[in-house]
């Protein structure tokens, strides 16, 4: 016997003569059981023949944002007994206001199978907390499954949310690496953000259970097959699946990571070994990570790419802005796929944190011969999702806001192809770490040189810049500072004040070879 209650669906019937089920579709793949659900209405006469009224009303995800005037995409799959006579509407969750409703009706022999459904409802309403409903009043036997409502100004109508999409797209981000969206939906916004997808795939471990390596290969096959899915021609297996699902190009996927977080675990490197040789000798070109640290010691298996996570506290991520000025040039280079200041320091997104991971990143640029890539994670979180913090974008049905650290990362963008130059910090705090590039605006194609630094102390701090070697002289007109900071070190951003600690512009009037720069107590200049 199946619950009639079940998350993230309610049932909502006049009497006991609703009955709601699942009924679970058990396939075994890998060795690994997964269970899928459709859900079944049974609807009866009551005892003075009645219709009974039953509907389903799908209440995750903290509620809806529907917005009037807009127009909202449902889609499911359904077959039935009998007749077919459904409607589905967006209800206002606090009111029970109808926001908005279409029609789905069918009949025929036809009904007995699967058929996709896709209506479009205009809303009459808003409400940022509503729900979809599904409701019938014929009796008889109905099969409903893979049910979705989306609005229809997604980006480039690919589901994900303009809103979103352009915080994210805000940042220019080079590659999107991410073991939690799904295989094509990561693939597809990677795309769009012109970045390079990095899949993070299956290696047989977790953090509960293992594979042993006698048994890893059909792992490794499916590692394979999702390459091939991702890169293969519309004639291979996988790629005409792409091809089908309206992708026809192959993605520019390049970089894939065995595993997340699993060296040092009982058959990760054996494991591993079988992933690299197949996926070396089918795909050459592909750059292979390990999870496996090599900062400090070379790895004992072949690989490109390495991969690093730090998560600590803020006065340790500020130490740690010497981390890689002794690791090996030669040898892999370091993925720093996962950094931030967690825990007490960084509360949901304070000053402090962001303060001390400037100077852990200002540590990397200068070691960009041994880095190749850096990460800060997670990157979005549903404020509604209290179970990691802190994270760089927070949002809820309708809202949205970067936390310090995001705004952190658009200082940085620049950085990316830039020229380091030669710097020497003269200077007895312990608080102040610096480095300069130089780089060409894309918007202008003037060459501009940018001097970062940040002070990690209490106090204000005098800073000096002297300039040489230039063949031109710095011009004061058009030369800024942007300065990150706030009145208190764990301040943060929020949606009632989601540009509270945001960089703030000035122009910079004494721009010379020769100036002097005043930098406040726990800010990014």
């Amino acid at each position: 016997m199946f619950p009639q209650i079940f998350y993230p669906w309610k049932i909502i019937g006049e009497n006991q003569s609703s009955i709601v089920l699942y009924q679970p579709i058990v396939l075994l793949v890998l060795s690994i059981l997964r269970l899928h659900y459709t859900w079944i209405f049974f609807v009866k006469e009551n005892l003075v023949h009645m219709v009974v009224l039953v509907s389903l009303i799908l209440v995750i995800y903290w509620g809806m944002n529907i917005e009037k005037g807009k127009k909202y995409k449902v889609v499911l799959y359904v077959r039935s007994l009998g007749p077919i006579n459904l409607q589905v509407s967006f209800i206002g969750s606090a009111d029970g206001v109808n926001l908005g409703s279409k029609n789905i009706r069918a009949h025929g022999l036809n009904v007995t199978k699967w058929s996709r459904v896709e209506r479009t409802i205009k809303a009459r309403g808003t409400n940022h907390n509503s729900s979809l409903q599904i409701t019938t009043k014929t009796r008889g036997v109905l099969w409903l499954d893979q049910v979705s409502a989306m609005p229809l100004d997604t980006y480039n109508d690919h589901d994900f949310g303009s809103d979103l999409f352009k915080m994210v797209a805000d940042l220019k981000p080079k590659f999107l690496s991410d073991d939690g969206l799904g295989y094509f939906e990561g693939l597809q916004l990677s795309e769009d953000l012109g970045a390079l997808p990095v899949w993070v795939f299956n290696n047989g471990i977790n953090h509960h259970d293992e594979v042993n390596t006698s048994s890893i290969s059909l792992f490794v096959q499916e590692a394979l097959d999702g390459i091939e899915f991702a890169r293969g021609s519309t004639t291979s297996r996988w790629g005409s699946l792409r091809a089908s699902m309206g992708h026809p190009k192959p993605f520019n996927l390049r970089f894939v990571a065995i595993g997340n977080e699993d060296c040092g675990k009982l058959y990760y490197e054996e494991n591993y070994m079988k992933f690299y040789e197949a996926t070396r000798h089918t795909y050459p070109d592909i750059q292979i990570i390990s999870n496996c640290d090599s900062s400090v010691h070379p790895l004992n298996h072949p690989a490109d790419i390495y991969d690093y996570h730090i998560y600590t506290n803020s006065k340790d991520m500020f130490s740690k802005y010497t981390k890689f000025d002794k690791s090996p040039r030669s040898g892999p280079k370091a993925f720093v796929s996962e950094y931030a200041v967690w825990k007490e320091d960084a509360g949901a997104g304070s000053l402090y944190a962001t303060v001390a991971e400037a100077a852990f990143l200002i540590g990397i640029a200068k070691n960009s011969d041994v880095v190749n890539m850096v990460a800060y994670a997670p990157l979005l979180s549903n404020i509604n999702d209290n179970g990691w913090k802190p994270y760089a974008i927070v949002f809820n049905s309708y809202q949205n806001y970067g936390t310090p650290s995001y705004w952190l990362q658009q200082l940085f963008i620049e950085s990316s192809g830039a020229t380091l130059l030669n710097s020497t910090l003269q200077n007895s705090s312990t608080s102040i770490v610096a480095s300069v590039i130089q780089y060409k605006n894309s918007q202008d194609g003037n060459n501009y040189v940018r001097v970062k630094v940040v002070n990690f102390g209490k106090v204000t701090e005098n800073l000096e810049i002297l300039i040489n070697g230039l063949n031109t002289n710095v011009q004061p007109c058009g030369s800024s500072m942007l300065v990150l900071t706030s009145n208190k070190i764990m301040d943060e951003n929020s949606f009632s004040k989601p540009t509270k600690i945001i960089p703030q512009r000035t122009s910079l009037g004494n721009a010379s070879k020769d100036m002097n720069v005043k930098l406040p107590p726990y800010s990014v200049t």
